[in-house]
């Protein structure tokens, strides 16, 4: 069974807005309303539902979320659902939303990150339509960086296309933009060089080495395969072991190439982290993967344990690559992967580049 990619967007088409998880207080409403105009100018009507509130941690009663972002996502009106960013505890509405109808409806486009993995995340891998991670509303106002392509870019594109990214080299190295107070900031702050790391040994089975030994050496080149999937690690963590992420069901139905698996640290500390992805492996998440991309993260190290250490404690056993420090996490600026399409990963000392297919 193939993934299904919903129709490209043209201009008069509808996007929703909404907040599954954390809402917009008044003091950034500004910054909302910025972004919101970002969208417009490129020719989309901008839906803005009712779930919205944030004066609290939720935007309204998990009910009332579900049905709002189940209502969206089935409209065959609405050709994209993008909130304004995550928050904390969108997996309440996990079991109350309407699976099958979202199943069985006309795909459209979800887009975001952080606590969104754990509905686009799901939404992949239980009907087969992919979404978008690594994007949000609040950011799109922000120019996109040289090598990377915004989601406005990407929910554009037909099925069967193609499209190629490599990592600018620079990074925010700490810090968000005071929205508050500047609310039509448009221009990232990347004030720190940087590259995507070689985790592993290099001699895992599906890595390429340029001499033909198949260990790069850090010299040699990494080249894999597989279909995208992924997402926040301390959101996804507790939904491992559950229906709704049973990544090795999805990759027997739509993904017999294997697949390659993103995750990326928010705020835990390392020992936090070490465990978590412990757990994700011991739960079968990294099963069918033929590879794992660690998203770059500002989360503490821990005395004797450092983020990346952290990753490789946990994840060597599965004896394939790991490349860390890649643009798709809570650091800018971010590289947005589609979940469900097919990726080919080149890494070497001197670049690093992903290319997906939406097929």
């Amino acid at each position: 069974m193939t993934v299904r990619y919903p129709r490209p967007l043209v201009p008069g088409d509808r996007i929703a807005v909404t907040s599954p998880s954390s809402g917009v207080d008044d003091t950034l409403r500004a910054r909302l309303d910025f972004a919101i105009g970002c969208v417009e100018k490129h020719g989309y009507e901008v839906v803005v539902g009712r779930c919205m509130d944030g004066s609290g941690h939720i935007s309204a009663p998990a009910a009332e979320r579900a049905a709002e972002l189940s209502a969206f996502l089935s409209d065959p009106s609405i050709r994209a659902v993008v909130p304004p960013w995550g928050g904390e505890t969108a997996i309440d509405l996990v079991p109350l939303l309407d699976w099958e109808r979202l199943r069985t409806a006309e795909p459209t486009w979800m887009v975001g990150y952080s606590d969104i993995s754990t509905l686009i995340t799901p939404l992949t891998l239980l009907t087969g339509v992919a979404t978008v991670h690594g994007n949000n509303l609040m950011d799109t106002p922000y120019r996109v960086p040289d090598g990377l392509v915004s989601w406005l870019d990407i929910v554009t594109m037909p099925a069967g296309h193609h499209f190629a990214q490599t990592p600018p080299g620079r990074y925010r190295s700490a810090g968000w933009d005071d929205w508050a107070a500047n609310a039509e900031v448009s221009e990232l702050t990347l004030d720190a060089p940087g590259r995507w790391t070689r985790l592993d040994t290099g001699d895992a089975s599906n890595t390429h080495g340029t001499d033909g030994t198949g260990d790069t050496g850090g010299h040699g080149e990494l080249v894999v395969e597989g279909r995208l999937v992924g997402g926040c690690t301390e959101i996804l963590a507790p939904l491992a072991g559950t229906p709704y992420l049973d990544t090795s069901s999805f990759a027997r139905t739509h993904a017999p190439e294997g697949l390659i698996v993103y995750v990326e640290a928010c705020e835990d500390n390392a020992f936090s982290i070490c465990r978590t992805l412990h757990g994700m492996r011991l739960a079968g998440f990294f099963d069918a993967a033929n590879a794992v991309l660690v998203g770059r993260t500002s989360a503490p190290d821990s005395p004797t344990l450092t983020q990346h250490e952290a990753v490789i404690d946990a994840l060597a056993p599965l004896g394939v690559p790991v490349l860390a420090d890649v643009d798709c996490g809570h650091v800018a600026p971010y590289l947005p992967l589609v979940n469900g399409a097919l990726a080919r990963v080149v890494h070497t000392d001197e670049r690093s580049e992903v290319i997906q297919v939406l097929k």
